[in-house]
């Protein structure tokens, strides 16, 4: 049942006077549930409340750690229909995505309970003393990696579940030894709470101390800057704007002990479409795109937003044929109508540059809050000259580059900003006479695909789900996978400690008989 309360802790809490709803963009109308906005006094409660149970929580055993994280997949689970009916209320999104995305977020959870069982993650570096090593000793040292502290984690407004209060960021920070608190996203706060509800009931179940997990509602930035501000709070989870993100990682700056903020942004993901592909191919590679365009309305953070070919006959040949399939397919309902009023508005500001050309733009009448799919084209020279294009717009809108030749393809591939992915689309054997096109690609993207389609992420411990800025603050991480772990840790040496008082990742004996470098050789060996 969803009460609009404020989780700190095991507790429910609503203090304060500032309340708001939902929205069904389906419906175009308000949900019923109201949700109270936390107070500065609740959120320095929360953070408090964090700091002092991380004392007892970095230490729990993987394997405690382990038993909390399927009980939250177990309870998020057996939330059923109630679950799925308010996600869908709440987003506009089908039963289908939903249920999809409810089976990613439960996968997810599990994958991190296995790694902390297995636990080498904690990367146990051993270097044995040589006493009498000439002209000077060498110390025994020891390192691994432990946990930063309270986590604060921003719910994504396109992935209710998979990104939001029991989704990667979360699930990573808690099998590192993290309190998390999550700031509610006021777009779904209804299915925030149905979660946190579960991971409270899989806290409690498993006797995990009262403060591993929080949940905040915010029906704008106060509360985030509030928690993000706090001395108390070590590290910070984003997912969304360019915008938004930046703000959080300048907050974050400034204060007296600046914090990592790990913000996955924006990205336009660049396709580039070589001749060969385009001539034996283009029809089918026009329905391909067509459809990952308008894959959930354009709002994954992979959508591909800029297509790049060689100026030809099969270049034109391919864009006509992607303008037309694009218009056939039945438009769909955008989150909400703040994000359905950004894209137009983003739209609106790109086809209104010089020298951009609409090629498609769905004109049939369509319900409130269902967003018109776009393709526009431009010559390359004049994408080069005006910044303006190389911006992200948020749903179902692509950009067709007519390049003049392949140097022109990689200056201007070598002159945009980060990205989340690169897709090149080739025949057997072309893509090799493109490589200084390709080696552009690979320095401004988080990953290449070959012969694919960028939507789409596969949670597995290959994905590198970042990019350099701004499609995050840090291109060395990852969002996804169970490398993810490694934002919310850091690096820790013990030299010359007794043995009986190391932590059991470093103890001569290996009694979690984990996997170790000791003396640069990997081996789950005792001392």
């Amino acid at each position: 049942m969803i009460t609009g309360k404020n989780y700190i802790g095991n507790n429910q809490s609503a203090k304060g006077n500032k309340t708001y709803k939902t929205f069904n963009p389906k419906l175009n109308l308000e949900n019923a549930s109201v949700f109270t906005e936390a107070t500065t006094g609740e959120i320095n409660e929360t953070v408090n409340l964090a700091s002092k149970t991380f004392k007892e929580f970095q230490n729990i055993p993987g394997i405690k750690k382990a038993e909390f994280l399927n009980a939250i997949a177990d309870e998020i689970l057996a939330l059923d229909d109630e679950l799925i009916q308010v996600y869908c209320s709440e987003t506009g999104l089908p039963e289908g995505r939903a249920k999809g995305e409810r089976g990613r977020t439960v996968g997810q959870l599990r994958t991190f309970a296995d790694l902390v069982i297995e636990g080498s993650w904690v990367e146990a570096t051993i270097d044995t003393a040589i006493p009498d090593r000439q002209p000077m000793p060498k110390s025994d040292v020891r390192k691994m990696m432990v946990p930063l502290g309270p986590v604060v984690v921003f719910g994504a407004s396109n992935f209710p579940l998979a990104y939001s209060t029991a989704g990667g960021d979360t699930a990573a920070a808690l099998a590192a030894g993290c309190p998390v608190i999550v700031k509610s996203h006021p777009m779904h706060a209804g299915t925030g709470e149905l979660v946190s509800s579960a991971i409270i009931k899989a806290a409690q179940r498993t006797n995990m101390p009262n403060g591993v997990f929080s949940n905040l509602n915010s029906s704008g930035i106060e509360v985030g800057v509030q928690l993000v501000e706090h001395p108390g709070v070590k590290a910070v989870g984003f997912t969304g704007s360019i915008r938004g993100g930046r703000a959080l990682f300048d907050l974050a700056s400034k204060r007296e002990e600046p914090i990592p903020v790990f913000a996955e942004m924006g990205s336009i993901n660049p396709v580039i479409i070589l001749p060969n592909a385009l001539k034996e191919r283009g029809m089918q590679l026009a329905s391909t795109y067509a459809k990952s365009i308008t894959l959930g309305t354009g709002q994954f953070c992979t959508n591909p937003g800029l297509l790049l070919g060689i100026k030809g006959e099969e270049l034109t040949s391919f864009l006509n044929e992607l303008s037309g399939e694009i218009v056939k397919i039945e438009p769909s309902c955008m989150l909400h109508p703040n994000i359905i009023g950004a894209y137009e508005s983003n739209k609106d500001r790109a086809v209104s540059q010089s020298g951009l050309t609409i090629t498609a733009d769905y004109d049939s009448d369509v319900q409130t809050n269902f967003a018109r799919q776009t393709i526009t084209t431009v010559e390359g020279k004049t994408f080069l000259e005006n910044p303006t294009l190389h911006q992200e717009v948020f749903g179902p809108f692509s950009m067709v580059v007519q390049c003049e030749d392949a140097k022109q393809m990689e200056t201007i591939i070598s002159r945009l900003e980060g990205q989340l992915t690169g897709t090149v689309i080739s025949e057997e054997g072309e893509a090799s006479h493109y490589s200084d096109v390709i080696a552009a690609l690979q320095n401004r993207v988080g990953r290449v695909i070959f012969n694919g389609v960028p939507t789409g992420v596969e949670v597995c411990p290959s994905m590198l789900h970042g990019g350099p800025y701004p499609a995050s603050t840090d291109s060395r991480f990852t969002a996804v996978g169970i490398h993810s772990i490694k934002r919310w840790v850091r690096p820790l040496s013990f030299q010359d400690w007794p043995n009986e008082i190391l932590p059991n990742e470093l103890k001569d004996e290996n009694p979690l008989e984990i996997s170790r470098l000791i003396n640069n050789e990997n081996t789950s060996r005792k001392i």
